[in-house]
Parts: structure tokens; C-alpha cells; sequence
């Protein structure tokens, strides 16, 4: 069949950053199909450099708006390992409690928002709140409960103040926790409410499908965000220590694109939500395993456009969790500061920290001198883990689809980005001076 594409998409629109989508095909043979990132490159890593211990986390949580909590896990994680501090069980729950708020944070963000304007036929979520107003104010009061969460934990609901090296500035009370128990089990019905919504449109999630290398924590007692080790569904159940994680990046440069590429067992992986879900599934509640039921999403699935109900999935299973850990520090009852947090000293000494960002694995690193100042670091972005696998899922879906009128083709390829949930700005982290 002749035909003529030329697709020229300078920015994705509902996604954070700026990427490009470029598809010509003449004579219907497809001559160019590119994921692009233009974005100016970011420079966190030599910020931090000459920077004493303590200011890494809050130096570092400004690379992203929507995942600033997780930067500053991973970073006050990394910064603990290199200097042989290990936190009190109290310190590390409430730190698991305070990144769940984020994911539910970011998920009901993008699925919401974002994500479910494509399965609507809307250009945007405003037109939505005439067609469904139910639906979009009750997205709205599950992003609520996340902020307040964030905010009682982290101080904000951005931008995390109460993290420090070797425990909290501040912490909740029982009062508070107790108050948070409440509203978290209201905000399930709420959860079920936007499944429900989304599985009214599921229909229009196109069905596409490549075989993925999936890349995650793992836990053996846990759908974990927190701990564990890096594992692959390519990997046959083995995992990787999170101090070797450069093995399974394998960070490249290519032409197209400000942000770094991955790839480790394949031409490239996946990371997110569906990444967890295929490598975590047995370890999800039943709750949560009830709704992925609802959309028919099995562990091993391959669709990228169902990560967004992988999304979903998690919001629920992150409230439960969350209740659970509540649960528990009320059982002990919280402790005084004094007995939450443990002394830090400064010394030479280098180590990775790793958690799940909403986007996927999140990787940062650092050196430290005799006076603990950093001396080097290096911070690997779940996007820009990503990157490779959304050009190798453009390679696969346009010819499967070059018959299509040409918005149709577009408007897959901007889902499929979207789908992703990715944080473009945040990925790049490369830049090529030439001197002349």
C-alpha cells in the first residue's frame, strides 16, 4: 500500500520534560522512527561534589517536583552505606511509610490526570469534569489524602525536610498516625471508585504487545519500593547486590537523545510499575490482586500500556501497606527521637543507594572524603532507564499499525510515551562539550 507519514511531535504533551516523536514513511515504507529527548542536560552529580554529608539529600530532592521524597531515600540511603550508619527499625519504617504517600502521590497524578484522558477520548482532564464529575473529584480528594501524607511525613508535600542521616528531624504523632489510619481506609473505596471508572474505558487501551525485560527490587517478604535486591524477569529468580547496580545499567550515549540509554540482559529493559508487577506479583495483597483481576493484567504481561493500570494496582497496595506499617508502629508505640535516630560521623567512604521511584529503579551513589565531603556521584533516573525500551516499542507498534490514518498513529505513540509516565528533565544527566 502507498503511503505517505511524516509525524513530527515537538513536545509530547502530559508528560513531564520534553520528548520528541519522529515517523516518516513514503511509499509505505518506514524510512525514520525516533524517540528524541532534547532536553537541556541537568548537573546534580557535580552540584553535590565538595558538599558535606548532610546536605546531599536536600540538594538532591530538587531534581524532580514529583519524585523528591525518592530521591531523598535513595541519596540519605547511599549516604548511610557509605559511612557504616544503619538506622533504627522505627527510623526505617516511618521512612517506608513516607515513600508509599509519594507513590500514591505520583500514580493517582498520572493515571488520573494524565493517563486517563487517552482512554476518554479527552485532549485533558478538564473536559472530563463535565462528562464525570464523580470520577474526577474523587481523583482529586485521593491526591489530597497523598499530599496530607507526604506533608505529615515528609514536612511538605514536596521537597522532604524531615529526612536526616541516620533517622528524622521530626516525626508524627500516634494521634496523627491514628487520624492517617482513618483516612487511608476510606481513601480504598476511593481507589476502587477510579479502577472501576478506568476499567469502564478499558477498551480503548490499545492491545499491543512485546516481549520486555523487566527490571525491579525484589523483596522475599515484601511488594517491595524500599528494600532488597535488583532483579530481571530475564534473570531465572537471581539478583544483584544494589552496590553493583552499574552491571545492570550499563548507561550508554546515543545521538538522539540528552539522557543516557540502558540496557542489560537485551537491547533494553523496562522499569515501573508493571515492572514490579511482573517481578513482585506474588507478594502483592489480596486487595491489590483483586484489581488487577478486574483488568485481566496477569504477571508476565507485555503490554507497556498497561502500565498505567499496574499504577492503579499499586495505589492500592500501597494504602494497605501503608495501614499495616501504622498498625505496627502503634503497637510498639513511636519512640522519642533519641531512640529513633543514631549518631553520624563523618569518613572517607563510598556506597549506592537504591528505592523504587513511582517511574521504576532509582540508583544514586556517592564518595565521601576523611571530612565527609563528596567527592563524586553519579544518579541513574528511572526514565532514562526507559528511554531505549519506548524507541524499541516504537520499532515494533508503527509497523503494526503504518495502515492507521495518521493521527490514529500518533496519538498511539504519544499514549505509549505517556504510558510510561516518564520524567524526561529528570533523565538527563549528558553532555558533550566540544571545544574549538
Amino acid at each position: 500500500m502507498s503511503k505517505t507519514v511524516n509525524i513530527n511531535v515537538h513536545h509530547v504533551t502530559r508528560v513531564e520534560g520534553h520528548g520528541n516523536i519522529v515517523v516518516n514513511a513514503n511509499d509505505g515504507k518506514i524510512e525514520k522512527v525516533e524517540w528524541q529527548v532534547p532536553e537541556a542536560p541537568r548537573f546534580f552529580e557535580a552540584m553535590v561534589r565538595g558538599r558535606h554529608f548532610d546536605d546531599i539529600q536536600i540538594i538532591v530532592s530538587r531534581i524532580c517536583g514529583i519524585c523528591s521524597i525518592t530521591h531523598s531515600l535513595a541519596a540519605t540511603k547511599a549516604v548511610e552505606k557509605a559511612l557504616g550508619v544503619e538506622v533504627t527499625e522505627q527510623a526505617d519504617m516511618l521512612r517506608q511509610l513516607m515513600h508509599y504517600s509519594e507513590q500514591l502521590q505520583s500514580h493517582v497524578l498520572h493515571a488520573g490526570y494524565l493517563a486517563a484522558p487517552d482512554f476518554f477520548g479527552a485532549p485533558s482532564v478538564v473536559p472530563l469534569v463535565a462528562v464525570a464529575p464523580d470520577v474526577v473529584k474523587t481523583v482529586i480528594r485521593a491526591h489530597r489524602v497523598a499530599n496530607d501524607w507526604s506533608e505529615l511525613t515528609a514536612g511538605r508535600p514536596t521537597h522532604p525536610n524531615t529526612i536526616l542521616p541516620g533517622g528524622w528531624s521530626r516525626v508524627p504523632t500516634e494521634k496523627q498516625l491514628k487520624e492517617l489510619k482513618t483516612t487511608l481506609e476510606t481513601t480504598i473505596n476511593d481507589l476502587v471508585v477510579i479502577a472501576n471508572a478506568v476499567l469502564s474505558v478499558a477498551g480503548n487501551i490499545p492491545n499491543f504487545t512485546r516481549d520486555t525485560e523487566y527490571v525491579s527490587l525484589t523483596h522475599p517478604d515484601l511488594y517491595t519500593f524500599y528494600h532488597g535486591d535488583i532483579t530481571s524477569n530475564d534473570f531465572a529468580g537471581k539478583t544483584v547486590s544494589v552496590q553493583d547496580w552499574q552491571s545492570v545499567s550499563n548507561e550508554f550515549v546515543v545521538d538522539q537523545s540528552t539522557a543516557k540509554w540502558a540496557k542489560w540482559h537485551r537491547g533494553s529493559y523496562a522499569v515501573g510499575a508493571l515492572a514490579r508487577f511482573n517481578n513482585n506479583y506474588d507478594q502483592l495483597c489480596d486487595l491489590a490482586k483483586g484489581v488487577a483481576k478486574m483488568f485481566s493484567l496477569e504477571k508476565g504481561n507485555c503490554n507497556p500500556y498497561m502500565n498505567t493500570v499496574a499504577q492503579i494496582v499499586e495505589c492500592v497496595q500501597v494504602v494497605v501497606a501503608g495501614i499495616e506499617i501504622i498498625d505496627k508502629l502503634l503497637t510498639q508505640g513511636l519512640q522519642p527521637l533519641s531512640k529513633i535516630n543514631v549518631p553520624v560521623t563523618a569518613k572517607a567512604g563510598k556506597a549506592s543507594g537504591c528505592v523504587e521511584a513511582p517511574r521504576g529503579i532509582l540508583f544514586h551513589e556517592y564518595e565521601f572524603d576523611n571530612n565527609g565531603d563528596c567527592v563524586a556521584a553519579d544518579i541513574c533516573i528511572p526514565t532514562n532507564q526507559n528511554h531505549a525500551n519506548i524507541q524499541k516499542d516504537f520499532e515494533k507498534l508503527v509497523p503494526e499499525i503504518i495502515d492507521e490514518d495518521q493521527d490514529s498513529i500518533r496519538l498511539k505513540m504519544e499514549m505509549l510515551v505517556r504510558s510510561y509516565d516518564p520524567c524526561i528533565s529528570c533523565s538527563t544527566h549528558m553532555l558533550d562539550v566540544q571545544f574549538v
